[in-house]
């Protein structure tokens, strides 16, 4: 990268002026398995070690986890302050993705951090819907409220291939546990709050689904954009629980 897009002058006096620059290399984080047990030996030898507890450490091993789940030699990933993941880009997808929104690559790689500083949260979509994989699905659990807060487990849908919108379907099955299951579909940049419901003008849509029911969601966009799908429990019995929940998500043609 650094003979690419970082070689270009905009790029880094945008750089310089917006973010503070640093960088990890994966083998020290363990990502790397074969090398686990050389740099355990290298640290011991050398008295040396490295803190993976730090919250910078910790903002690192998400942002693998978060987005696509293919491996990329060097991981771009913008964060707050407060360590919390803003944006990511994989070198391994630059050039197919600046090909796709028919941009330059340093183009695209600066517009990839001024949207991450506007909170459009590029690149962390778990699910990333194409045309020619449009449809995958997700297992995850949801939990009931505790001490008074609303405990979302979120999905984020990553659909900014489909330029000239579509049709998003969600297809929910939940699980036989205790709790049923609210589930909500927001704009990718709207925050779930923790506390009290969600504002009627925020919703894109929802469903209500018992234990071992079915529901679905659907919502048509104009648009390529970022979704975020918010699963929460609800039990009768008024003890905390946890259910499971597979959600099949997809999109089709605007008219379907």
């Amino acid at each position: 990268m650094r003979a690419g897009v970082l070689s270009k002058d905009e790029v880094i006096e945008f750089l310089n002026e917006n973010f503070i620059n640093t960088w990890v290399p994966n083998c020290e984080l363990g990502r790397i398995q074969s090398l686990r047990e050389p740099i355990a030996k290298r640290r011991e030898r050398e008295g040396k070690s490295f803190d993976t507890a730090h919250p910078l450490a910790q903002a690192i091993i998400r942002g693998w986890k978060t987005g696509s789940k293919k491996r990329s030699p060097v991981d771009c990933l913008v964060m707050s302050s407060a360590f919390e993941l803003m944006g990511r880009q994989m070198v391994n997808d630059l050039e197919k993705d600046s090909k796709r929104r028919e941009l330059r690559e340093h183009a695209y790689y600066l517009a990839f951090l001024k949207e991450a500083l506007e909170g459009k949260q590029p690149g962390l979509g778990n699910l990333i819907l194409t045309s020619e994989n449009s449809s995958q699905s997700v297992l995850d659990a949801f939990r009931t409220p505790t001490c008074g807060r609303h405990d979302y487990t979120i999905a984020m849908i990553d659909a900014t291939a489909f330029e000239n919108g579509g049709t998003l379907t969600i297809d929910i099955e939940v699980g036989r546990g205790n709790s049923d299951g609210t589930f909500i579909l927001v704009n990718g940049d709207t925050e779930l709050p923790t506390t009290e419901g969600i504002p009627q003008e925020d919703l894109l849509g929802w469903a209500w689904s018992e234990s071992g029911e079915t529901g679905q969601i659907t919502h048509r966009f104009d648009r390529g954009q970022f979704f975020k799908l918010g699963a929460i429990g609800h039990s009768n019995e008024g003890e905390a629980s946890v259910n499971a929940f597979v959600a099949q998500i997809s999109v089709g043609p605007a008219d379907s």
